[in-house]
């Protein structure tokens, strides 16, 4: 219960009024949404820049990731068209998203994962909720193009974030941002893989700030038609910049890469389903791209770890490792108020993050007795 005693019941009732939904849609909820923003105090002094850093902590979600988020509608919406089974092709998230909200709904997910390039929270869950998991001797692209084929073949829903559905439930994150800092950021942060979600938040920022005075001219790149905001243009909304694994970059190298690799297993696509909307929404919002190495990203993640106690796994991270970089170039200005979306929860791959923990300080193996406790203590305190 809120403080007014109301229950929280998911985002699509909170903002139902802005989402293609009616009284009648059989919402599947499972709580998502209302995830915290956390103010960054300690990194700022870090970094000795004068910036105000948020993140956008998306590990809080019911299977701990953002795409809880669009799954919710995702699954909503077939549910209310009649299906009976969901799709997915997935690095980890999307099929732990889609396993548990198709649990929830009573209807089978299927998922296609690649081989050996799963983190192994992720592939619990997925086969925790009942999933139909389906690895294939491929990568995230291979298992998209033939889940786009078997759809046209069997009777299921796709659920990847060509779905435009998926879209609508991510962009209500925006609209949690605006209304915690009484405005939109000057700059917002993501790493990007498919690129859905720095859409999707675009779209939300400008409905967000849609007025009736002035329209743009072309039709919506982002909604197809989706939400009753398409056409307006906007007043505050902020550079959106994209960061990428540099093994996994394709907006840095201006075409698709075939064969991408990087630690950041959620972000290893070098296919992206929303490419055009994503040089979109950079050409609109005055933003840009950039690539982070896998050294970068598992700094940032042990960083945001020890000096502000938020553990992300590590293609969130690449919003924090980019953005690093662009606030000590002067890219990001001074003065600025920055939102880092920190998409999933570091539990999602523990081994990645117990392998950076490495030291005496780390896993100290002592006697069971009273003065080599002390003595560990005293000598790791001195440290």
């Amino acid at each position: 219960m809120n403080a007014f005693g109301h229950r929280y019941t998911g985002l699509i009732d909170r903002y139902r009024d802005r989402l293609p939904v009616s009284e009648s849609t059989p919402i599947i909820s499972l709580g998502e949404g209302n995830t915290p923003l956390i103010k960054l105090h300690n990194l700022p002094k870090v970094l000795k820049k004068d910036v105000d850093i948020y993140v956008k902590y998306e590990g809080l979600n019911p299977t701990g990731s953002f795409k809880d988020r669009g799954m919710t509608m995702a699954v909503t919406k077939a549910v209310e068209a009649g299906s009976k089974a969901i799709i997915c092709a997935s690095t980890g998230n999307t099929s732990a998203a889609a396993a548990a909200y198709a649990a929830r709904a009573g209807i089978t997910a299927f998922v296609l994962i690649p081989d050996g390039k799963i983190a192994m929270g992720k592939l619990a869950q997925a086969m925790m909720y009942g999933a139909i998991t389906i690895q294939i001797k491929g990568n995230f692209d291979d298992g998209m193009r033939l889940v786009k084929e078997v759809a046209d073949k069997a009777p299921v829903t796709i659920v990847n974030s060509i779905n435009p559905y998926r879209l609508q439930g991510q962009k209500t994150a925006a609209f949690e941002i605006i209304e915690e800092l009484g405005r939109a950021p000057d700059y917002h942060c993501l790493p990007v893989g498919n690129a859905g979600n720095i859409t999707a938040h675009w779209m939300g920022y400008c409905e967000s700030s849609a007025t009736d005075v002035t329209k743009v001219t072309e039709s919506c790149a982002f909604c197809e038609g989706h939400c009753k905001y398409a056409g307006s243009i906007v007043g505050n909304r902020p550079k959106m910049i994209g960061y990428q694994a540099a093994g996994s970059a394709p907006f840095i190298r201006g075409a698709m890469v075939d064969d991408p690799e990087t630690i950041a297993t959620a972000i290893r696509i070098g296919h992206p389903q929303s490419w055009d909307r994503a040089w979109k929404v950079m050409q609109e919002s005055g933003g840009w791209f950039d690539e982070c190495t896998d050294e970068d990203i598992l700094v940032a993640q042990k960083m945001l770890a020890q000096y502000e106690g938020v553990f992300c796994e590590p293609a969130s991270a690449a919003s924090f490792a980019g953005a690093m970089k662009d606030i000590q170039s002067g890219k990001i200005a001074e003065g600025s108020t920055i939102v880092l979306t920190l998409t999933g929860n570091g539990m999602k791959d523990p081994d990645t993050a117990i392998a950076q923990c490495t030291g005496k300080s780390v896993m100290v193996q002592i006697p069971a007795e009273l003065e080599a406790v002390r003595t560990a203590i005293l000598n790791n305190m001195a440290q």
